[in-house]
């Protein structure tokens, strides 16, 4: 099922996260919640994968905004990133390497 959605998804890697961010993106951590307490990407929006496709829409994003998943290594945000691509959403990505991509490559994180 992962690599099904990741043959139709757009993926980014960590390193590529500061310049897409600053380009307008928009990066939501798809982790349960203990996860994304536990710390999390600075700036990051929390929707877990099990309400997004509920919850989406209460967060206002047009259809074309450009929306970074990312979960613990790629995979739950692979299959988030179709489910919303399904739904409409033009610009959606994957953060393949998720979280453990993020703390590699020493991005800003949060514990908030």
């Amino acid at each position: 099922m992962v690599e099904a959605a990741r043959s139709e998804i757009g993926e980014c890697s960590a390193e590529e996260l500061p310049e897409l961010i600053e380009a307008g993106a928009v990066v939501i951590d798809v982790r349960e919640n203990h996860e994304f307490e536990a710390g999390h990407l600075t700036d990051a929006i929390h929707i877990g994968k099990g309400v997004i496709e509920r919850d989406i829409e209460k967060s206002g994003f047009e259809d074309s905004q450009k929306i970074i998943l990312y979960c613990g290594g790629g995979f739950r945000s692979a299959i988030a990133a179709k489910s919303l691509q399904d739904m409409g959403y033009t610009d959606v990505m994957s953060l393949w390497g998720g979280w453990r991509g993020i703390l590699a490559a020493g991005l800003k994180t949060s514990t908030d």
